[in-house]
């Protein structure tokens, strides 16, 4: 990937859905992310293109699986990779500046057991995650788009955790984090219709910048986890 023209590419081109839960910045890369994805993104990069993930052969163990969808600039990502050498993790992250930084933090941190995807997070669902293949499924902080008329971007819904559910294994956990109080309401009123699930303590996990911006401005934060049991 010598020019970016492949992350651009999974970027600009894959996951067109007619309702998105993000909208598209890509903000100016620093040089270090610039190099970074140049640099790393052939080792630890992938993509829907190459189809269905084979986790094994991809981390070249058969340690279970976390997927975070919208992982920001990535550094709880990494850091949990750090601290947990035991599990792998996949990320998923459209902004090139936030794929950038957590393939710094991966050289940084020298890790082996981390692996991004720069695509839309239903289309990387859709086509490239194996069923019954992830031990946890983490979203954390997404957009809560807090205006009524917009609430149908909201990421975490019906439509998602069905196709979510497909792909963890039995005993497998959600986990979903946000400062948004209706938000949390909504999550938790959604997993109560769900018999499939049952709510759990939620994982410990590293403070987001999102988290710490939320805390700011006096909201609490929600930590919701569900575990996958029939």
């Amino acid at each position: 990937m010598n020019d970016n023209s492949d992350i651009e590419q999974a970027v600009g081109q894959k996951g067109r859905r007619a309702i998105r839960s993000y909208v598209l910045r890509q903000g100016r890369l620093t040089p270090g992310q610039e190099n970074a994805l140049t640099q790393h993104w052939p080792r630890l990069g992938c993509s829907t293109q190459a189809g269905l993930l084979d986790f094994a052969t991809l981390f070249g163990n058969d340690q279970p699986v976390c997927l975070e969808i919208g992982f920001g600039m990535g550094d709880s990502l990494a850091e949990q990779a750090r601290d947990k050498p035991d599990m792998n993790y996949v990320g998923i992250e459209v902004h090139r500046p936030g794929v950038g930084h957590v393939l710094m933090l991966s050289e940084s941190y020298g890790l082996d057991n981390i692996r991004v995807l720069a695509e839309d997070s239903i289309e990387v669902l859709n086509t490239s995650v194996p069923d019954q293949s992830l031990s946890l499924v983490q979203v954390f902080f997404p957009d809560p788009w807090h205006k009524k008329r917009h609430h149908k971007r909201r990421l975490i819904n019906e439509e998602f955790l069905a196709l979510v559910r497909g792909k963890l294994a039995i005993g497998g956990v959600v986990h979903v984090a946000t400062d948004w109080a209706h938000y949390a309401e909504e999550i938790e009123a959604l997993f109560a219709t769900l018999s499939h699930f049952e709510q759990v303590t939620a994982p410990a996990r590293p403070q987001t910048k999102f988290e710490r911006r939320g805390l700011g401005l006096g909201h609490e934060i929600s930590d919701l986890a569900y575990q996958l049991v029939n």
